[in-house]
């Protein structure tokens, strides 16, 4: 019965996505499929339930800065509509998003994110002074890093940062569509949004009455103009700051660890050329991103490459595959740390999106994935194994370990 169920899962991934994501080979390596998609030249192509789905660096780009593609309008299809007490503003189109994400920014600044590079230098240092010998890179820094400095963001206290680990998976595989996701997941998912809600709902209470210097209290007390976020606005960028704020730079660190340990000459120019690690790590950014897709709904009827899309209709932007299109980058399989330093090129990938939905928590993830990566490769690390496991999410590509050898 289980193998029957996982082949009617598979064969319906494929009929949806065109391709099927739970094959092993195409979780150790999506871009070689990605390819086959963009074979012939065709660049926006139609699946068996009708969804297009496009491999396009330009199409991708095309879409995702075009005001008339956004957020499905109405539910139904193959991708459930999310309750709306529980979107957040990632999901939504002007002028909602406008208004929550201009509230959320003034929390959220640049500024904000520089003031932090002690402490994640700090932390990083804490995390790898112990270690020597055989470790999981994911358990021992890619997870952690992330999941302390975003928690001490939003003034969560340190002994409940463990609750952060299971409602950050199940919400993370949940980012995925549900026609992919058993029963059992889906209600996982939906247990660890009410679980994270109650929390943060009585953490928020605490800090209405006394604000601190955190990231929560100034979400609870921004306002512009008399407006302000309301309970449910407020638990769900919470969510989202998890979520985004966390496991798409534990992805980062481990894809990019992994990526450098493939190959002794970048990981050797990584070391030489520490001047270069912001334009290093725009380049694993691009190589094998966090993020592998995003959705769009046409919000009018669209002419997209002499292709009707109806209102309503979705298109699948595969930004991965776009950040390897030969149409836009040289050599795109090559890992390159020198494509853009020092100015060479202008990095045009597509890891944190593109328009108005562009990751307001990219500065923090590039800050992060700098100085571990950075702090890394400063001691003498090799892979224990090659032979890795990605866990099974399908919007976000990750590692479900990395086993490597660190020598003191």
């Amino acid at each position: 019965m289980e193998d029957t169920t996982g082949r009617t899962v598979q064969a319906g991934a494929t009929a949806v996505l065109g391709f099927d994501p739970g094959d092993p080979a195409f979780r150790a390596d999506p871009y070689a499929h990605y390819r086959t998609l963009g074979a012939g030249g065709r660049s926006l192509h139609r699946t068996d339930v009708g969804l297009r789905v496009t491999a396009s660096y330009e199409l991708c780009e095309r879409v995702l800065r075009d005001p008339r593609f956004g957020h499905r309008p109405s539910g139904g299809g193959v991708w459930r509509e999310v309750q709306a007490r529980h979107r957040s503003f990632l999901t939504m189109d002007p002028p909602d998003h406008t208004r929550l994400r201009r509230l959320v920014s003034k929390a959220f600044t640049p500024r904000l994110v520089e003031r932090l590079r002690p402490r994640v230098e700090e932390v990083v240092d804490a995390l790898l002074e112990p270690v020597s010998g055989e470790v999981d890179l994911i358990a021992t820094l890619a997870y952690p890093l992330p999941v302390i400095v975003i928690s001490e963001m939003l003034g969560v206290p340190a002994e409940d940062r463990d609750l952060f680990k299971g409602w950050s998976d199940s919400l993370a595989r949940g980012l995925d569509p549900d026609f992919l996701l058993p029963e059992a997941e889906i209600a996982q998912r939906d247990a660890a949004r009410e679980e994270f809600g109650e929390y943060f709902r009585e953490l928020a209470a605490e800090r209405r009455a006394e604000p601190r210097e955190d990231l929560l209290s100034a979400l609870v007390g921004v306002s512009d103009g008399g407006d302000a976020l309301s309970e449910q606005e407020l638990l769900a960028t919470c969510i989202l700051l998890l979520v985004a704020g966390h496991e798409t730079t534990v992805n980062l660190i481990g894809n990019g660890a992994l990526a450098l340990l493939r190959d002794p000459a970048q990981s050797r120019l990584f070391r030489e050329r520490p001047e270069n690690a912001q334009a290093a790590v725009e380049e694993l950014l691009r190589f094998d991103p966090p993020v592998q897709l995003t959705l769009r709904s046409a919000l009018e009827d669209v002419d997209l490459d002499g292709t009707l899309i109806e209102r309503g209709k979705l298109v699948l932007l595969l930004t991965g595959a776009a950040n390897r299109d030969p149409a836009v980058f040289d050599e795109p399989d090559r890992l390159d740390l020198l494509r853009y330093a020092e100015g060479r090129d202008t990095p045009r990938h597509l890891a944190f999106g593109h328009g108005v939905h562009f990751c307001l928590g990219a500065p923090l993830a590039r800050l992060e994935g700098r100085v571990a990566l950075g702090k890394l490769f400063e001691r003498d690390v090799a892979l224990a194994a090659d032979d890795v496991v990605y866990r099974d999410n399908l919007v976000l590509r990750g590692l479900r370990g990395l086993p490597v050898v660190i020598r003191a």
